[in-house]
Parts: C-alpha cells; sequence; structure tokens
C-alpha cells in the first residue's frame, strides 16, 4: 500500500440533504470550557481504551437505534497518513484485521460503500477513537451519519430527534450538544468537477492506449492513502478488471522504465515521490519517499526489472487519464474526485456535445494535409475538407485562417478515441437547390479545366461558383477551334445530380437552344 497524492476530493451525491438533527457527544463537560470555548479540563485528548471509550460506543449505538438504523456504509475509507491523527501509536493492520477480509477487492472488504452491521461500525469507531490510523464516515442516507473527529469528538446526526439516546448519552456521562452540522461532513474541493466514471467508454480507451503503448501500468485506490498497482496488457486487462476494489480511483500511468538506472537518474534532489518497481517475478511494490529516504530505497532497485518515479506534489506527473469504478448497476456513488489530467478535462467537454450542437471557436491550424483544426473551449476538433464549404476551393485557407472565429455544427462526437468532428456548411444555407432551378439555363463562364473526358466551365460570376463538366460528347467541334483554359463557352445546363453534387453541361445543346431561338425570332 502507498500514499496517494492528494487528498481525496469529495461531492455530495445529487439530491443530499443536511440531516435535521446534529449532536456533538464528547467526555468534556462544557462547564471546563473558557470563554472562547476552548476545553481547560482534565480528561485526556486520547482514548482511556477502557470505560469512557465504551460509553461513546454505546451512546453512538442508541443513537443508530432511535433513528432505525441496523447498518452502516463505509464512504471515503482512509488508511495511514492524514488518517492518522498521531496521537497515539498506530497499529498492525490499522486495527481493521479482525473486522474485514485482507483483500480489498473481496465485496465485504474496507472499501467505499460496503454496509457493515451496527456492531462492526462500531468497532471502526473504535478504531477512530483509538487513532489506529484507519477513518471513514459512517452513513445511511438519509437517516444517520457518526463522524470521528480529533480529540475524541464524536459527531452523530439523525434524521430523527433520538430523546431516548440522548437520555441514555448523559446517563453514560457523555456531554451532547445541539449542532448545525457537522464539521465533518464531505464537501467538494471543486464542485463543478466532474469524475469520469470507469464505463465502457473508459474500458475502450484503456485497450486503446494498451495497444498504443503496449503496456500501461494501473493504480487503483482503494481506500485514501493506500493503492495497488497493476501492469496491463492486452492479455491481462480483463483479469485485472475483475479484480478491483468497489467503487475504487484508477489512474491510468505509462509503462514503467526498462532502464532502471534512467528511473533512478529522475529522482529530484528533494521532495516527496512515489516509487514504482517490478521485480524479476513480476511482483510490484510502490512505496512514497522523501530525499532522506532515496539512497535505501535506490538499493532496493538494484535487482527491480522496471521501475518509476511519480511525483507527489499536485500539477506534477499527472497520469494520462482517470476514472471511479460505478456500481454493478452503473451509476457512480463514489464520492472521489482524483486531480483532472487533460484528457480527463477533454472527457469532460466531451460529455457535453452533441450532435448537431452548433459551437463557436476559433481556427488554430490548417494543416498541410487539408484538415483544419478548431479550439472550442480548449479542446481542439477537427473540421475535414468536404465540410468547410458548399462551394468549391483549392485550398482550406481560400475558407478559413488562422485565429479566425467559426460557427460550426457538431458532426460526430468520440468519446473513446476523444475526437470531435465539426462542419461549417452545414451552418450555411446549402446552394444546391438553387443550381438544380437553373436546369435548361443557357450560361456563358470560363473553361476552368481541361481532362481527357471534356473541360469544366464556371457557371457563375464569382471566383468560388460552381463548375460543370462538359462531356467530349457534348462539344460542338464544328467550328474546329481548340478549346482552351480561360476561353468563354456557351453551355447548357442539362442535369444537376444533387445525390453526388455534380452538373452536366452541353455545348452543343446551348447552340442548338441558341439556334432555335434566333429562328423563332
Amino acid at each position: 500500500m502507498s500514499a496517494t497524492r492528494t487528498h481525496p476530493r469529495l461531492r455530495p451525491p445529487a439530491g443530499s440533504d443536511v440531516l435535521p438533527y446534529v449532536y456533538r457527544v464528547t467526555k468534556y463537560n462544557p462547564a471546563d470550557r473558557d470563554e472562547n470555548g476552548h476545553y481547560a479540563g482534565a480528561e485526556p485528548a486520547i482514548s482511556d481504551h477502557g470505560p469512557v471509550e465504551a460509553a461513546y460506543l454505546q451512546a453512538a449505538a442508541a443513537f443508530a437505534e432511535d433513528s432505525g438504523v441496523d447498518q452502516l456504509a463505509i464512504r471515503e475509507p482512509q488508511l495511514g497518513g492524514f488518517a492518522h491523527f498521531g496521537l497515539e501509536r498506530p497499529v498492525d493492520g490499522y486495527g481493521l484485521a479482525d473486522l474485514f477480509p485482507a483483500d480489498p477487492a473481496d465485496p465485504a472488504g474496507f472499501h467505499d460503500g460496503a454496509l457493515v452491521p451496527i456492531a462492526v461500525a462500531m468497532e471502526l469507531v473504535r478504531a477512530m477513537l483509538r487513532d489506529n490510523g484507519a477513518w471513514c464516515r459512517l452513513e445511511a442516507e438519509g437517516a444517520f451519519t457518526v463522524h470521528v473527529g480529533w480529540d475524541q469528538y464524536i459527531y452523530l446526526g439523525s434524521s430523527r430527534p433520538c430523546e431516548a439516546a440522548l437520555t441514555r448519552t448523559r446517563a453514560l456521562g457523555l456531554f451532547p450538544e445541539r449542532l448545525d452540522a457537522s464539521p465533518y461532513d464531505f464537501a467538494p474541493d471543486d464542485p463543478a468537477y466532474v469524475q469520469r466514471p470507469a464505463d465502457a467508454d473508459f474500458w475502450a480507451r484503456l485497450h486503446w492506449a494498451v495497444s498504443a503503448h503496449r503496456a500501461v501500468f494501473l493504480e487503483e485506490v482503494f481506500a485514501a492513502n493506500a493503492s495497488r498497482w497493476h501492469r496491463l496488457t492486452r492479455d491481462t486487462i480483463e483479469t485485472v478488471r475483475s479484480k478491483l476494489a468497489p467503487r475504487s480511483q484508477l489512474a491510468v500511468w505509462p509503462d514503467l522504465l526498462t532502464d532502471v538506472d534512467k528511473a533512478v537518474a529522475a529522482l529530484p534532489h528533494e521532495g516527496l515521490v512515489e516509487i514504482v518497481w517490478e521485480d524479476e517475478d513480476g511482483r510490484i511494490t510502490s512505496t512514497v519517499v522523501d530525499e532522506t529516504q532515496f539512497e535505501a530505497v535506490t538499493s532496493q532497485l538494484a535487482s527491480a526489472r522496471a521501475a518509476g518515479v511519480v511525483s507527489m506534489y499536485a500539477g506534477e506527473d499527472l497520469p494520462l487519464f482517470t476514472a471511479v469504478l460505478p456500481d454493478s448497476d452503473g451509476v457512480l456513488r463514489a464520492r472521489w474526485q482524483t486531480e483532472p489530467t487533460p484528457s480527463d478535462r477533454d472527457w469532460a467537454l466531451l460529455k457535453t456535445l452533441r450532435r448537431g450542437q452548433v459551437v463557436t471557436g476559433t481556427v488554430t491550424t490548417i494543416a498541410s494535409f487539408g484538415v483544419t483544426f478548431v479550439d472550442i473551449g480548449g479542446f481542439t476538433a477537427m473540421i475535414n475538407i468536404p465540410e468547410l464549404s458548399w462551394r468549391p476551393f483549392d485550398h482550406p485557407s481560400d475558407v478559413v485562417s488562422v485565429g479566425q472565429e467559426v460557427t460550426a455544427e457538431v458532426l460526430d462526437v468520440d468519446t473513446v478515441w476523444e475526437r470531435v468532428s465539426l462542419s461549417l456548411r452545414a451552418v450555411q444555407e446549402d446552394p444546391w437547390p438553387q443550381v438544380a432551378q437553373r436546369i435548361g439555363h443557357v450560361v456563358i463562364g470560363p473553361v476552368t479545366k481541361i481532362v481527357p473526358f471534356g473541360v469544366f466551365v464556371r457557371i457563375e460570376d464569382r471566383e468560388d461558383g460552381f463548375q460543370g463538366l462538359v462531356h467530349t460528347s457534348e462539344l460542338d467541334e464544328s467550328s474546329g477551334d481548340v478549346v482552351e483554359v480561360g476561353d468563354a463557352l456557351t453551355v447548357k445546363i442539362i442535369e444537376v445530380d444533387m445525390a453526388r453534387r455534380r452538373i452536366s453541361l452541353s455545348h452543343t445543346q446551348a447552340h442548338t437552344t441558341r439556334s432555335s431561338s434566333l429562328g423563332a425570332a
């Protein structure tokens, strides 16, 4: 197990409400507080591992009973690090060894969303009171919550007033005080940030990443400050997926360096980093160290076949992309938020786009192969050549220029490949129906191109005017003149193929039409 880079950010579920009855329950007599509310009595800030601790557990159980709750859900579990208050020495197994299976992927394990009976929930409260290094919120959604804070403070929230539990708590020698809310209610660092779910699109993108990089590493954070690492290949993705802990946070990283010396050279002069290495047997180990431990860890890497160094500081060494496992019904109920990567931000934008939606962006690049790239809110979309204009042009720069603001329609959104296709012509009036109305008209236009099977003539008096083909069979060669590019040619519009966007012209019929008109005159 190893430390994560940042404190987990949390977001409340849609429609969640603060419970109306919240009590702070402590062993500290309010009469022993000074004018600033600070406790000045003789009670220690650690558990007595005896009758006072037992009183806390009995009080919490009484509130659960009054709330009509017989089981609680573990939320935002944490192990070590900031989960340990540091007032007592942490114990092996964080005090959970006899409560949960060792495998975090076990449905009965210590993971977010696991349901436990009140008896087990109270043992978790005991571990938190003893500062054993494990912490979590305990909840029955909309009915009851238990939060254990610093210095032996317990916060109990309920949908009911719990009068009997209050009486019981006082009889136990504890002091309940009514509050508006628990200071340990979860609150998101960034309420606007939505975590990507590990859904079908996520796994499809992961398969693509493995194909592109040949192998990647998947970091599985099953509790804050605790993770497992998995090396993924095409053959192992589904096996690893089946063994992930419920609601775990996932981060996809590039493959480790097989040149271990190069990985060691990447160590900074100072700071906190996570070192990940794979031994000759394929076992993956990770540990968080600072500069005082670099030398000791480096010696452990001597037998490693691959290794990597990841900075623990926000904004550095971000993974390729991240996600959180949804529940079996596909609903994302975990409230974890990881630091968003550029790919995560792209995904968040793509989820807001729909086919047919009209967007505004700025042209950033006109590629040599013709595709035009447009920035739409920080994401680069593309416009293929046929979608730039209904009218003919020689180069995309004839239609748009770098820095130009354009309005376009979304043609397609691919969340796996993270691509968006746009169309400029889709927001323009289609001129082809007007061209079709000109069938039978005789016009004079310049020859723009000569090909083995005929010549092209522009039938509109504008640089981007439509052009039609005069097939060799429709050329009047009786005069013996040779047609050249730039010559004015009189033609008749004989067909407009709307499906294939083609115009057929006739030089011969134009002369026949003109002769008939003169004869009639």
